[in-house]
């Protein structure tokens, strides 16, 4: 098996994204920690505590590296990190009189911690980019269906009228908050690390805060009171925002598998007959969409695990749980973006099947409009005594295959608008307002 489904040229089109696993390759984590070898070379030179002669002879080689990756990968397997084979190969491409000056008071876990921000700055923007159109085309879909009719169901079970627009309004609105903490979580998540051997940044003396400040602006991140080499919640809450992403997106790929069941027909992912097909049932469209979303979630649940147990680290630097995180995070990253362009596709191609829908309602004989009578009937009777005759009227009509509103009238033989009351549409409470109010952030 591979590393990770984005290594896989079989698997990587169902649980990653060519973007995403860009971001997360080798060349471009490369690319990232020369940038922040160079931009700490800039500012050093701009503060003079290193010559400019230097400072630009190391950015010349960062930005042309002339790397051996063969001799990289053995130097990672030799030191245990990536910076001491790649800031020897610098050296050497600087020459004498700069070497010095490369990664110059810094330490492993700086550059790294910093180019992995880096990294994640460009993932989120193209997270966030699928999650505003995902937004965007659900709100679309909630007020297209606002008043298409269809069973609500608890517990598995028909329950009460509802809307298809109020169940996709019910998917999109997580979806809005997710983006709001994704706000939120930047300032915190989006800084430098630049803390030296044990984050006293003691090697470069009185200038080591104008350089950690210096660099912070060069490379446009933000900085936390002190550095952050064992204090890992920052990448703990991206993950769990990576696993909430993930799960809303799971709870309406769930919805719609259950929906699409061959007894309910009431959604079908796409009018595609030819997706999903079985390799011995030439009649199946298997739901395979959502089964990938609902995989990448669970598989997300379990990476957070990880980030979380991440979080415990030894004294100034960690021993082990530092490199959870390698692991982790971007196939998170990987398995989000996989989920939210299959949600995506599920957005566009979605086929309600409307008829259908208010078929599964008319089945019912009139049981969704239970609670409806209850109601009605404890404004002449005492409540208790009012459930009790829906409720035995219900098992009624359930035996003998007819309408509920038939069978109360008869039981209590009142006059009533009993051709109004069948209408299961006239039961949707605010339905309405709740979708309009979905609607108003997006």
């Amino acid at each position: 098996m591979p590393f990770s489904p984005s290594d896989s040229n079989i698997l990587a089109s169902l649980f990653s994204d060519p973007d995403i696993a860009g971001v997360f390759s080798d060349e471009h984590f490369l690319q990232c920690l020369l940038e922040v070898e160079w931009a700490l070379a800039r500012v050093q030179a701009r503060l003079g505590i290193i010559p400019v002669g230097a400072a630009d002879r190391i950015e010349a080689a960062c930005r042309a590296p002339a790397l051996d990756l063969a001799q990289l990968g053995v130097a990672t397997e030799r030191d245990g990190f990536p910076i001491i084979g790649l800031i020897g190969q610098i050296r050497a491409q600087v020459g004498a009189g700069a070497a010095d000056f490369v990664h110059f008071g810094a330490t492993t876990q700086d550059i790294m911690d910093t180019a992995l921000i880096l990294q994640v700055r460009t993932g989120l923007e193209l997270l966030e980019a699928d999650l505003n159109s995902l937004i965007r085309k659900l709100a679309t879909l909630a007020d297209r269906h606002r008043h298409t009719l269809m069973a609500g169901r608890t517990h598995s079970q028909q329950a009460l009228p509802i809307t298809f627009g109020f169940k996709v309004a019910n998917w999109l609105v997580p979806l809005v908050r997710h983006r709001q903490r994704l706000a939120e979580i930047r300032p915190r998540l989006l800084v430098v690390q630049f803390g030296g051997a044990v984050g006293t940044l003691a090697a470069l003396g009185t200038s080591g805060l104008r350089v950690q400040q210096a660099l912070a602006g060069e490379l446009n991140l933000g900085r936390l009171p002190m550095p952050w080499h064992t204090q890992r919640d920052n990448l703990a809450e991206l993950a769990a925002w990576l696993a909430l992403v993930s799960g809303s997106l799971a709870k309406m790929a769930q919805d719609v598998i259950l929906l699409s069941q061959t007894e309910i027909a009431e959604v079908r992912e796409a009018a595609d007959q030819a997706r999903g097909g079985s390799s011995t049932m030439p009649q199946k469209a298997n739901p395979i969409a959502s089964e990938v979303v609902i995989a990448a979630a669970r598989a997300n649940a379990s990476l957070l695990a990880s980030m979380f147990q991440a979080l415990v680290q030894e004294h100034e630097r960690a021993t082990g749980s530092w490199q959870v995180e390698w692991l982790a995070l971007p196939q998170m990253f990987a398995l989000t973006a996989s989920a939210l362009k299959k949600t995506l596709f599920l957005s566009e191609h979605l086929v309600a099947d409307e008829a259908r829908m208010r078929a599964n309602v008319r089945a019912s004989n009139g049981l969704m409009l239970s609670e409806a009578l209850s109601f009605l009937l404890a404004q002449s009777m005492d409540g208790a005594q009012a459930k009790q005759l829906v409720r035995e009227a219900g098992q009624t009509a359930v035996t003998q295959n007819r309408h509920l509103i038939d069978v109360v009238r008869e039981k209590i033989g009142a006059p009533a608008d009993w051709p109004g009351l069948r209408d299961e549409g006239d039961y949707l409470g605010a339905t309405q307002a709740f979708i309009d109010r979905a609607l108003e952030d997006t």
